[in-house]
């Protein structure tokens, strides 16, 4: 593996310092938190007509709530922090980071805006994969593991019911506006999947499931979604992360020790035929980050591993029979806890 340098390291987490920045002060309305069984949500609320509009922030946190306190100081220094992500984005690509390709960089700008991971749309599958360079300091492999044309994101259901507030404009919008259609599902009405026409390029939608993968609704997204089981695993305790395009975009993607460990369970599940192809790009990944975190953050991928044990016998199984065919990594895994 080859590591990033200091300086890639350093200006990578400048500039998600920045999105975030960028992310408060860009919201118009007074910050106001309001509580929901045991966690607590920031909302800025302005007056829209003669009624008051919710836009949803963030959950509590001593980071949030750091950076409302500086909220007049952030909206006063905005264009002077475009111009600075726009160096740093310079500079990582000087450095070597890999940037995010034009026609997903276009998409993931756009949902952004609209406010699709400010109100938890978490990027999954080879997507996320490919964003974890800077969040490990490591240059990702060139070739099939990094390879992928589908953007994938998932949300909790319960969550885009809790939260009260919806992306603007309706995502529905924004992708007719980038020449994509909604694909026909076999629920009528019930859009989950878009396509590209041309590139071929496909937006999915994805929700946990805890038994039938039926398709829900996600109402903060404007969307459906297809439900699916073990997803809850790999989207819990999200984290930010900044794909290299323009100035930087900031998103959300799964630890990526979660994103590990999910991969050997998704791998046993695939079926034959082209499943065994996106077994085998599963088993890669998963191979990949397993061999980065033992080195840097071994803490963090044993509780990842401990907890998926945990949960019953058939997430073992699968766990298992993945780490049957990767020797080395379950040499590595179970060196973990020695």
């Amino acid at each position: 593996m080859t590591p990033l340098s200091s300086i890639a390291m350093s200006a990578y987490t400048d500039l998600v310092r920045l999105l975030k920045d960028d992310a408060l002060s860009g919201v118009e309305g007074k910050p106001t938190l309001k509580e929901r069984g045991d966690k607590a949500y920031w909302y800025a609320a302005r007056r829209v007509g003669t009624e008051m509009r919710f836009i949803y922030i963030g959950e509590d946190s001593y980071e949030t709530r750091a950076r409302i306190d500086r909220i007049e100081e952030l909206r006063a220094t905005a264009k002077d922090r475009q111009a600075e992500r726009s160096r740093l984005v310079r500079l990582l690509r000087a450095e070597g980071m890999t940037p995010t390709d034009r026609a997903t960089g276009s998409i993931l700008s756009a949902m952004a805006a609209a406010g699709t991971f400010r109100l938890g749309g978490t990027i999954v599958g080879t997507n996320a994969f490919r964003l974890y360079e800077g969040e490990l300091g490591v240059r990702l492999p060139l070739g099939g593991m990094a390879n992928t044309g589908d953007i994938d994101i998932a949300q909790f259901e319960k969550l885009s019911v809790a939260l009260q507030d919806q992306v603007d404009p309706g995502l529905a919008e924004t992708f007719s506006a980038l020449k994509f259609d909604p694909l026909p599902a076999l629920d009528q009405g019930r859009t989950w999947r878009w396509a590209q026409g041309g590139s071929g390029q496909l937006v999915e939608f994805l929700t946990p499931a805890f038994g039938d993968e039926t398709i829900r609704d996600l109402p903060a997204l404007g969307v459906n979604a297809q439900g699916l089981n073990y997803l809850n695993f790999l989207i819990a305790e999200p984290i930010h992360a900044a794909a290299i395009y323009r100035s930087g975009i900031l998103v959300q993607v799964p630890r990526p020790e979660r994103y590990a460990i999910h991969k050997l369970i998704i791998a046993d599940r695939r079926r034959d035929g082209e499943g065994s192809l996106k077994s085998a790009k599963d088993r890669e990944q998963a191979a990949f980050l397993i061999e980065a975190m033992a080195e840097d953050r071994p803490d963090d991928l044993a509780r990842a591993y401990a907890a998926a044990l945990e949960v019953g016998p058939r997430w073992r199984e699968h766990i298992g029979n993945s780490l049957k065919r990767m020797p080395g990594t379950k040499a590595i895994l179970e060196s973990l806890g020695a």
